[in-house]
């Protein structure tokens, strides 16, 4: 839908001011509005046009979208939706198409595993959960709907990366914070670059205490139809119950669950969100 936003105009009812700061919010939501509705992420100059503001109004705005997280910029200089705003939108899954059409799959999966299940969605530099389902244990892990973790040391986020073709790969990882956040995280593009290889050869990935000591996680990445990663699907244990219980008791019924969620994926509209480019 191509349609023009314009800053609400409406008068306040008799006897009731209007509130300070109103214009400057409408304006706010206005540029906002024009990333979530564009069919391709938009430029600065893309923004300008369609909210009809003077550019360095719309460069205020941005910096501040950018500040709170409700954009994120792309290397190429364009902009999606921000983690933050997925986080707060978290309340009304509910009504999340892709989260609904999945969720028969994730109780197979967390009850054919006996582990906490989660379904994530990239934002930004992020991925944001979705939904989580706890596994039948005592242990409950930390992890929330809304959180977000990162791209490079999270098995979704790894799985999702790994579809990406080589430029945009190239462009992903010149602009992506690497940040080593347990002994365990990959040191460096070049090593990524390496374990994404591998991720694209079997099928899945791993995230072996990177992102949170005593936690490993097993990830598989959701494409629609034009092989873009949408979502990624992980079964996360605890790094003790390891040597008892063998990988591929996560990873086979990960798999099916991949195979099986193409099917549901097929001509659904866009989720909300941002594919990862």
């Amino acid at each position: 839908m191509d349609e023009t936003y314009s800053t609400p105009s409406a008068s306040p009812a008799p006897g009731n001011p209007p509130v300070a700061g109103t214009a400057a919010f409408g304006k706010f939501m206005c540029v906002l509005q024009h990333v979530a509705d564009a069919a391709q992420p938009p430029g600065m100059a893309e923004l300008a046009a369609r909210s009809g503001f003077p550019r360095p109004t719309v460069y205020r705005i941005v910096a501040g979208l950018l500040e709170h997280g409700l954009v994120a910029a792309q290397p190429d200089g364009t902009y999606v939706l921000g983690p933050r705003l997925l986080s707060l939108a978290s309340r009304s899954w509910s009504r999340f198409d892709l989260r609904v059409a999945l969720l028969p799959d994730l109780h197979a999966l967390r009850d054919a595993t006996g582990q906490t299940v989660h379904l994530a969605v990239p934002a930004g530099d992020a991925m944001v959960y979705i939904e989580k389902l706890d596994g039948p244990g005592a242990v409950r892990m930390a992890s929330r709907i809304g959180g977000q973790l990162p791209l490079h040391c999270s098995a979704v986020g790894k799985a999702c990366l790994a579809t990406l073709e080589p430029a945009a790969l190239d462009a992903r990882l010149a602009a992506l914070p690497l940040p080593r956040l347990t002994p365990a995280t990959l040191a460096g593009a070049a090593a990524l670059r390496a374990e994404l290889a591998q991720v694209r050869r079997q099928g899945y990935a791993v995230d072996n205490e990177e992102n949170e000591p005593g936690i490993v996680c097993y990830g598989v990445a959701l494409c629609d139809a034009s092989g873009r990663a949408v979502a990624g699907v992980s079964v996360s244990t605890l790094a003790f119950h390891q040597p008892a219980r063998p990988p591929s008791a996560c990873i086979d019924p990960l798999l099916r669950l991949r195979a099986a969620a193409s099917a549901r994926l097929a001509g659904m509209p866009a989720p909300l969100g941002n594919p990862l480019l």
